[in-house]
């Protein structure tokens, strides 16, 4: 099943689409004609990105302001989106952020955060958009989660569970969905150059994970894309991604988990 072709009156939803994966994810999406609705808590990053594409690509793009913390502002989305005149036929739940350190030394509030953001969101937004995309028989759901998701992870361990839990949740969604007619695939990346690193305090990660293992948003969105195009259930961007990301699944817990804590200095307090 390929996507819905462009139309005036329908939209891609793209959230987190302020920087690095979401935006260029929106980028795509306007080179192939697609009019893009972009939804982060920055607007004026929004309005500037949105600006950019109809610039470039001649395609409708507006901005959605929003927190998607929020559960009234999230769920009042579906109605700002239909005050426009729009109805949304793509998904993407790209929001997300990670927290670092362990147990010991986290902040509550920042933990919940991160899980409303990165499960919350994810779970609200496709029980509301996606009825409307069976009930037409066409469309697709974008859930951005991560190679994190193959394994827990000593000192990302609210990071590593929530990707598990958008992976997991996709990878339904996309079984539940297909006879409607609805592509969901899970994106699963593992590091890409973006500013994601140093807003989670992980400023020198590159040190931490080899060069070769490192992709650019840019070529993460395109493989994103492409594979949501071909109902693909999981896009795991470059091969050695993908070959760590499948030796981490299938290797005992008891194994990969303390490798894991070895080799990653955020889980020591």
């Amino acid at each position: 099943m390929s996507l819905p072709p462009p139309a005036a009156d329908r939209t891609c939803l793209v959230t987190g689409a302020s920087s690095g994966i979401g935006a260029e994810i929106a980028r795509v999406l306007a080179s192939r004609g697609y009019g893009v609705s972009l939804v982060a808590r920055r607007e004026e990053a929004l309005n500037e990105l949105a600006e950019a594409l109809r610039t470039a690509h001649k395609v409708r793009a507006e901005t959605f302001a929003c927190d998607l913390t929020d559960d009234a502002a999230r769920r009042a989305l579906p109605h700002r989106i239909e005050a426009a005149g729009l109805g949304v036929d793509v998904l993407v739940n790209n929001a997300g952020f990670s927290t670092i350190g362990p147990i010991t030394s986290a902040d509550e509030a920042r933990e919940l955060d991160m899980v409303r953001t990165n499960v919350d969101a994810v779970v609200s937004l496709c029980a509301l958009f996606a009825p409307d995309m069976a009930d037409r028989g066409h469309g697709g759901i974008l859930n951005v989660a991560s190679t994190a998701a193959f394994q827990p992870m000593p000192g990302h361990a609210g990071y590593a569970a929530s990707k598990s839990c958008v992976l997991s949740y996709s990878h339904a969604l996309h079984e539940e969905l297909r006879p409607h007619g609805v592509n969901v695939t899970a994106l699963c990346p593992g590091p890409v150059e973006t500013g994601f690193q140093e807003a989670a305090g992980m400023a020198g990660g590159q040190e931490v994970l080899p060069k070769f293992m490192w992709r650019t948003a840019a070529a993460v969105a395109r493989a994103a894309v492409d594979g949501l195009a071909n109902n693909r259930m999981t896009v795991i961007p470059g091969a050695p991604n993908h070959i760590a990301a499948y030796a981490a699944h299938h290797t005992p817990r008891r194994i990969v988990v303390p490798l894991v804590r070895r080799f990653t200095p955020y889980s020591r307090g």
